[in-house]
């Protein structure tokens, strides 16, 4: 019997070698002659294996039995699912993928070129994501030119989170026609120490039977033996429990047919008949490995595997008993022949991932019949890596970078473990940034592995934080210096005491911009139908139409780009012309869309209020810069008055925008329009309620008396009264 930890492969790769440019995916769309992806209620046509999207101006409805609209045109997905191609009266809101399955390393960044060109210009928004959940995309707003030819267009995405990324397009209700040729993925490879991998599973190979290996009877709930066994199937009504069910058995092991010397795993599955997706699991695989793996693990999975006919099956991450789920992804969907193939891929367990034993395959998740399914030669290897807490550290300022493969360890002290980063009386080695590991050895790993605090640091030797998992996870220091960190691992927290270093910043005065900014909102255009993932249509107002929401827009633009994590606060005074609901998005650029999260709703009335946000910026929005309101959200006009703008750190260490003057905010008015810097009320005098004779009118020129609380004019001045 083979022993448990073999050393089996070197990566390869050596310290000294140079970096180098590495191509991660490419995709030629004239290898495919119709949609190969999946589909988000829009259907890209293939034209000379080129991908067309021919806009906003048309949704596609998949053809079935009981389909209520029809058209002339038909379009085919590359598995032969048909959609009924229809016209629009006003733009529709439409997204697809442009690519899937990349293999992406956590805290790699990424470089995309695609050979694409446009009926006229555009700017659409691209994320590429590893999950569906909050947190799981990076945004990238892309400009793609107008022109006859292909061009070369590329854009950039910085510590990507996941293992394995998707591209997806969102033209919105763009109506330019994009055609899009070919498309790859790159990253510059740096310099790793060499890693060894290690084989966990036994009898991957199929060559012993589960009797030789005195295994026969363990049961699927069986928890201190079960993960002993590599391969695990379910088949429909075998091994029927008492609830009627049915229970995961050892796989069963056959001689090969045409290669009766070669063993293999088969699942002889039964038609599906259970209703509704539940289905999708009336028969199972899974490839169990022998311990519960951490989140940011790399797992090198490889496996042979064919089926009775063609069929396409998903993958799920599965606890230690099989059966029992955990989430809904683990290494894509799988795609089997009658001939042989081989699936090697490397898959990094992300944070919903942790905890994880084995990859199950749901084998009914697109075909319902009897089909045999045949797996052999399983292999699931990990890195040997050095396990404990492990501290590397940074500095923005300087340019210090982070090496990972010399992160420092924690040591015991009493009832604590302590590392101390920089090297006290040598300011050249300060630090005012670090990540905490539980690996060290690959610098993917490390940052897979990272614990972060629940709160912000502030160096007072009483501060202990809570810390969780969370990958790829930076904590900003309040000042550069040597810090002794301790960790409480029984009970969950660390504390951060500076040894030596700059000062800690400093509150400072942060006084609001009484600048008063107005926005003469229009009224807007009925809303366009929303189009539905489904292909479905969502009529928003009576007659449709082809207004939007962000028809009417103000921004407010931070002076800097802002990191994902950090915690702000915004505030302001606010009042309109009538009630009215405005909604808020993360923005780069102003009118670059990021992300839907930003400081939530807000309720404009016709009475001043005030408005506070804590706003911890999010992690799909990473370097944004900007928050947008959505001023047409209502259909009718409104003014809607701005003004006594805050937008700070938390600490009051930093003022993200000017104190006075109007430089940081842009206002868009009309569908069409771009945004522009605002002309805005600069000189306010606040006095308190405004006194002395003559006729006083508020900012959309109606006349009110004393008492009114707001932005008024007055013998020709400007003032706020309260």
């Amino acid at each position: 019997m083979k022993k448990l930890f073999t050393l089996i492969a070197l990566m390869a790769c050596c310290l000294g070698a140079k970096a180098e440019w590495v191509e991660d995916y490419s995709v030629d769309y004239s290898t495919y002659s119709g949609f190969p992806f999946y589909v988000m209620g829009y259907v890209p046509e293939w034209f000379g294996g080129v991908m067309t999207d021919f806009g906003a101006m048309y949704k596609y409805v998949q053809v079935t039995d009981d389909a209520e609209e029809t058209s002339s045109v038909i379009v085919k997905t590359q598995n032969g699912v048909e959609y009924y191609k229809i016209e629009l009266e006003s733009p529709g809101w439409h997204q697809y993928f442009i690519a899937d399955g990349i293999p992406t390393e956590i805290g790699q960044s990424y470089t995309v070129k695609a050979l694409v060109k446009a009926s006229e210009a555009v700017t659409i928004n691209v994320n590429m994501g590893w999950g569906w959940g909050d947190g799981q995309q990076a945004s990238a707003s892309v400009s793609i030119p107008a022109s006859d030819d292909f061009q070369e267009v590329e854009w950039e995405y910085g510590e990507i989170n996941g293992s394995s990324c998707n591209l997806v397009a969102q033209p919105g209700t763009a109506t330019a026609v994009i055609e899009w040729k070919s498309l790859t993925v790159s990253h510059n490879a740096k310099d790793v120490r060499p890693v060894e991998w290690i084989e966990l599973i036994q009898n991957g190979d199929a060559e012993k039977s589960w009797a030789e290996m005195g295994l026969a009877d363990v049961a699927y709930n069986d928890m201190e033996n079960n993960f002993k066994i590599c391969a695990w199937g379910k088949e429909r009504a075998v091994n029927m429990n008492d609830d009627g069910g049915w229970d995961p058995f050892p796989a069963t092991i056959e001689a090969e047919n045409g290669n009766p010397s070669n063993h293999v795993f088969v699942v002889h599955g039964k038609e599906a008949i259970t209703e509704g997706d539940a289905s999708a699991w009336d028969n199972q695989f899974w490839i169990q490995c022998p311990q519960e793996m951490k989140a940011g693990t790399q797992v090198k999975l490889k496996f042979r595997y064919k089926a009775s006919k063609e069929v396409t099956v998903a993958t799920q991450t599965h606890y230690q008993t099989p059966s029992n789920y955990l989430i809904w992804h683990c290494a894509g969907d799988v795609s089997f022949t009658e001939e042989w193939q081989t699936y090697d891929q490397t898959v990094t367990f992300s944070d919903d991932m942790g905890g994880g034993w084995s990859c199950a395959f749901q084998l009914n998740q697109n075909d319902k019949e009897a089909i045999d399914f045949y797996f052999d030669d399983l292999s699931w290897q990990v890195m040997k890596l050095d396990e404990g807490y492990f501290v590397a550290a940074s500095n923005t300022n300087t340019g210090l970078a982070y090496d990972f493969d010399n992160a420092t360890e924690f040591t015991q002290d009493d009832d604590l473990l302590v590392a101390t980063v920089g090297t006290a009386g040598k300011q050249d080695t300060w630090v005012n940034e670090v990540m905490i590991s539980t690996v060290r050895g690959y610098d993917a790993s490390f940052r897979g592995a990272t614990i972060k605090p629940s709160g912000t640091v502030d160096g007072d030797p009483d501060t202990w934080l809570d810390y969780t998992a969370s990958s790829n996870a930076k904590i900003k220091l309040p000042a550069a210096g040597v810090w002794t960190i301790s960790l409480d691992i029984e009970g969950n927290q660390m504390n951060f005491v500076k040894v030596e270093g700059e000062e800690n910043k400093e509150p400072i005065e942060i006084n609001p911009n009484p600048y008063v900014v107005i926005v003469n909102g229009v009224e807007r255009d009925d809303l366009a139908d929303q189009t539905n993932q489904d292909g479905s249509i969502t009529v928003r107002e009576e007659e449709g139409g082809t207004g939007q929401t962000w028809d009417n827009q103000f921004f407010i633009k931070a002076n800097r780009p802002l990191d994902a994590g950090e915690e702000t606060v915004i505030s302001f005074k606010y009042k309109g012309s009538r009630d009215a609901t405005v909604t808020t998005q993360s923005h780069g650029e102003p009118g670059a869309y990021m992300h839907w999260q930003a400081i939530g709703n807000i309720d404009f009335t016709t009475e001043e209020q005030d408005f506070s946000y804590d706003f911890t910026i999010p992690s799909q929005a990473n370097g944004m810069q900007t928050i947008a309101f959505n001023m047409a959200e209502i259909k009718e006009a409104c003014d809607y008055t701005i003004w006594d703008v805050v937008w700070k750190l938390k600490d009051n260490t930093e003022s993200l925008i000017n104190q006075e003057g109007g430089a940081n905010y842009y206002i868009k008015v009309g569908a069409g329009s771009n945004p522009e810097v605002a002309d805005g009320i600069e000189e306010v005098v606040t006095d308190g309620a405004v006194k002395g004779n003559g006729a006083i009118y508020n900012i959309a020129g109606q006349r009110v008396t004393g008492s009114y609380k707001g932005v008024v004019i007055k013998n020709g001045k400007k003032y706020i009264a309260k």
